[in-house]
């Protein structure tokens, strides 16, 4: 196979990854395909068919190791927790004493039941304690 005939595999390779990357949002097949486009300029440089398969391979893997994990994170954004979830590492004020059974925190001004994440600790009105956990409608604070 002549340079020109491989450089155009490689493009129509690259095409195909990158066409098919729009039906996941994996951002796996994109990398591929960047891949596939470094094989395409080595071919179209002349390189024989084992370094246009080592480029394939160490720019795929390069992008996917450096590259993809960056973009991932662009793309998706940041995870947004929500419900109870969005609650814990959160700041609350304790409105009735807290111990391993009951008590009451206030959590984004709504009053919480709680009580002790470890279950023997102590906490007195006024306190400020981090929502470890939600159990039910209940704090585990500590």
């Amino acid at each position: 196979m002549g340079f020109m005939q491989a450089w155009m595999v490689w493009a129509v390779i690259a095409a195909v990854l990158i066409g098919l990357e729009l039906t996941t949002t994996t951002l796996v097949l994109v990398m591929l395909g960047i891949g596939a486009v470094a094989a395409a300029v080595g071919a179209g440089a002349g390189a024989n068919a084992v370094v246009q398969f080592v480029l394939f391979g160490a720019v795929s893997v390069g992008t996917l190791v450096f590259a993809r994990p960056a973009a991932v994170k662009r793309l998706h954004g940041p995870e947004h927790r929500q419900g109870t979830d969005a609650l814990v590492g959160s700041e609350a004020v304790v409105v009735q004493r807290v111990d391993g059974q009951d008590g009451r925190v206030r959590i984004s001004g709504e009053i919480w039941s709680a009580r002790a994440y470890d279950g023997q600790s102590e906490y007195a009105v006024g306190d400020r304690v981090d929502v470890a956990q939600i159990d039910g409608a209940t704090a585990l604070v500590l």
